[in-house]
């Protein structure tokens, strides 16, 4: 099991950058797929980015795409989520993710550990 911690939200203006960190603990971190999530008010929450054990298959919502980039850290225990260019539409709370496979893909079912999530709010 991993226990995942969010942090970084807060309050920007649109365009303006924003980077999301994840620390996990659990000594297996590095053989977990990550994957950041967001539930905006009123809506379902949605995948947003995902990336594999080694970092090196990764995977974005067209929403995002080209704007966020998601990274970890394994020896750090952590994952992070770059935000650049963000739209009012991206204010959600986000969401860290861990799924006990190589690559969880953006299925909310394949992944069994969630963070409590940081609220991200960018004003128009």
């Amino acid at each position: 099991q991993v226990q995942l911690v969010e942090s970084g939200g807060g309050l920007v203006q649109a365009g303006d950058s924003l980077t999301l960190s994840c620390a996990a603990s659990g000594r297996t971190f590095s053989r977990f797929a990550m994957a950041w999530f967001r539930q905006a008010p009123g809506k379902e929450r949605e995948f947003v980015a995902a990336i594999s054990w080694t970092g090196t298959i990764t995977s974005y919502a067209d929403s995002v795409k080209g704007r966020f980039t998601i990274s970890r850290g394994n020896a750090k225990n952590t994952v992070s989520l770059q935000m650049n260019s963000l739209k009012f539409e991206d204010t959600a709370v986000y969401y860290c993710a861990a799924a006990n496979t190589y690559y969880g893909g953006i299925k909310q079912d394949e992944y069994t550990n969630w963070g409590q999530g940081t609220q991200v709010t960018v004003s128009s």
